[in-house]
């Protein structure tokens, strides 16, 4: 296992959590808010917002924590159902890409953290 993958997944996946908070928050949910959708309509999306908001620093904490405290092998499926989740998260953002002729840019943030996460888990060969 390298925790050096496992710290990357972790710091990026930080990061990605600190830009939801903030950049989304200005760009996609003040912008919601002031919308014509309904007050249930608003509230639902908000909340789902931020519950990917929380997921994000969950899961954060979750890797930071394996890579840091050399825990990776005692979290081998959690890091790997994570680093799955990652991968595929980034798949709904290329699609709404290709189908809306627009550039969803959230899986390049997505997809590189389950893609360390499992260089991470990866069983090191001799020359490592």
């Amino acid at each position: 296992m390298k925790n050096r993958y496992i710290k990357i997944a972790g710091t990026l996946n930080l990061l990605t959590a600190f830009l939801h908070l903030i950049a989304g928050q200005i760009d996609l949910v003040n912008p919601l808010l002031g919308s014509s959708l309904t007050l249930q309509q608003k509230g639902e999306l908000t909340g789902a917002w931020h519950i990917v908001t929380i997921l994000l620093f969950y899961t954060a904490f979750i890797v930071l924590q394996s890579g840091f405290r050399n825990r990776g092998d005692q979290n081998f499926q959690k890091l790997k159902s994570l680093a799955i989740f990652y991968i595929l998260s980034g798949i709904p953002f290329i699609g709404i890409s290709v189908w809306f002729g627009i550039f969803a840019p959230q899986w390049i943030l997505l997809m590189p953290i389950g893609v360390l996460l499992l260089f991470g888990l990866r069983k090191p060969t001799d020359d490592e």
